[in-house]
């Protein structure tokens, strides 16, 4: 569920957000200033926040919750572009974009989300050098991940797709998924399907051949991974 928002809660979030782990605390609390209650929003599960026509000029912290970005084409289909944990930064200033812009954001769960307008927010590069750095590094991140999906997209089936799929969210729904032997995903056959853009029964043989494999097992709108087995398939 949402959190109820307070000086003390955004104390607590603003340290998790990972673009932030190396700025000194100087610049934490610059940060923290920025953040005003009228900017920090509380949305409910399965609710829109944002949309390919949204102008909103400034960087999203998503303090809670999780986001599914997503494209629709011409045929009206969803194409899930990425999902994002709490600890997640998005959105764009004149200096650098990050996440999708353009797309829809959905909230796959009540999500807590905080917004720092361009106009307060650019001056922090300036007076914070090494939060430019942090951001590029980022952006080179995104870009990497980015070709490597467009390329199993265009060139893998769907069982290479989903498998690198799978392996790609192990790290953001389990901080410490390689100390388990498995880890489990709360994600159903249509919204995988929407990921890799295959209908939803394609998607359901493809799961049942890899539980047959013992890579996977299936529930009520879950996924469980067998760690070990997973690597084997990927090597």
């Amino acid at each position: 569920m949402a959190h109820h928002v307070t000086p003390e809660t955004i104390d607590e979030w603003l340290p998790k957000i990972k673009l932030f782990e190396s700025l000194p605390a100087e610049a934490l609390d610059d940060i923290r200033q920025a953040i005003a209650p009228a900017y920090t929003y509380q949305v409910g599960a399965h609710s829109i926040f944002q949309t390919p026509d949204d102008a909103r000029k400034g960087l999203f912290l998503l303090l809670a919750g999780r986001l599914r970005f997503y494209k629709i084409n011409a045929d009206g289909k969803q194409h899930t572009v990425c999902i994002q944990n709490e600890g997640s930064v998005f959105g764009e200033v004149d200096t650098f974009a990050l996440g999708e812009v353009g797309s829809y954001a959905e909230t796959m769960q009540a999500s807590t989300i905080a917004f720092i307008p361009a106009e307060r927010f650019e001056p922090f590069l300036r007076k914070y050098p090494e939060l430019s750095l942090v951001f590029l590094s980022e952006i080179s991140r995104n870009l990497r991940v980015q070709g490597e999906w467009v390329e199993h997209l265009v060139f893998g089936d769907l069982r290479g797709k989903l498998l690198y799929f799978l392996n790609r969210l192990i790290g953001k729904f389990a901080a410490d998924g390689n100390e388990h032997d498995e880890v489990t995903l709360p994600l159903t056959h249509q919204e995988l399907a929407d990921i890799v853009g295959a209908t939803r029964e394609a998607v359901s043989l493809a799961l049942k051949e890899l539980a047959n494999e013992g890579i996977l097992t299936t529930g009520r709108k879950t996924i469980t991974i067998d760690l070990s087995e997973m690597r084997q398939a990927l090597v």
